[in-house]
């Protein structure tokens, strides 16, 4: 597969993952009111829209271009030890995926990392499109991390293909305005990062914050203790965002790109 139709199948994914899911927010919401969400939605596209040109610009072929380079030349640890595919593929998902979570600690906890990762932290509302607000300059960290996993691991192009496109599923799966029923959320959170999950991660209270890192499965955070449950004010009355960064007029689409340089930011959450 080319790199034009990389970049067509993973955009076509994410154009159904979202719809799906704005669709199901219309259709059984969590909240009701907030923001309008024709506005949510066209800034946070707007951003990803950016996101997209500097990562090209700044990593060509991202992970894929890597994978497809190391492959055509036999680099990286699973190649040279012979595994079969279907083990490599295996551990080559378990390996990312740990690396991703790995990844989102280091950013609560390093303050530098911090400024960058406050964008996605700030929104005052949670939904789907929460799961595409990010500033361009830690997804640009994030990408060249993956690609050095990629390498070093001799990665196959298909296995990342597969990850980024179950990632940004779930991703927008789990922070979505959405309600499931109590049993099927208790059945689905053994598997997978629910919105009840991820939306404790985004709660205003710092020690909330700090847990539930996943964007996937649950199981690291079990392994490593950072899994919580339930928030102490309940779902109901969880609130979002943080507490230096409230003011809707200063979280324009601008103002997003200003975040990490604001002055005396306060420090990642602990």
């Amino acid at each position: 597969m080319s790199m034009t139709e990389t970049a067509i199948t993973r955009l076509s994914l994410f154009a159904i993952a979202l719809a799906l899911m704005l669709f199901w927010e219309w259709l059984r919401p969590f909240h009701r009111g907030g923001e309008r969400k024709i506005s949510r939605v066209t800034r946070h596209l707007a951003l990803m829209t950016l996101n997209f040109g500097v990562l090209r610009m700044l990593s060509g072929g991202g992970a894929f271009g890597v994978a497809w380079f190391a492959a055509e030349r036999g680099w990286g640890l699973f190649p040279a030890i012979g595994l079969s595919p279907w083990a490599a593929a295996v551990l080559s998902l378990l390996l990312l995926d740990a690396a991703i979570y790995a990844q989102h600690v280091v950013f609560h906890k390093v303050p530098l990392l911090w400024r960058l990762h406050k964008v996605h932290h700030s929104d005052l509302e949670f939904d789907t499109s929460t799961a595409i607000r990010f500033h361009p300059f830690e997804l640009v960290l994030s990408m060249f991390f993956k690609m050095a996993l990629v390498a070093a691991f001799g990665i196959a192009p298909a296995v990342v293909l597969t990850f980024e496109a179950l990632l940004n599923a779930c991703a927008q799966f789990n922070h979505g305005n959405v309600r499931l029923s109590p049993r099927t959320e208790r059945a689905v959170r053994q598997l997978l990062i629910t919105p009840d999950l991820h939306r404790i991660h985004h709660s205003r209270r710092r020690c909330e914050t700090d847990s539930n890192f996943g964007f996937s499965v649950p199981w690291w955070d079990w392994l490593f203790g950072t899994y919580l449950a339930t928030p102490d004010s309940g779902q109901e009355g969880l609130q979002i965002g943080l507490d230096e960064l409230r003011d809707p007029m200063r979280l324009r689409f601008i103002d997003l790109l200003k975040v990490p340089f604001q002055s005396n930011p306060k420090s990642p959450p602990t």
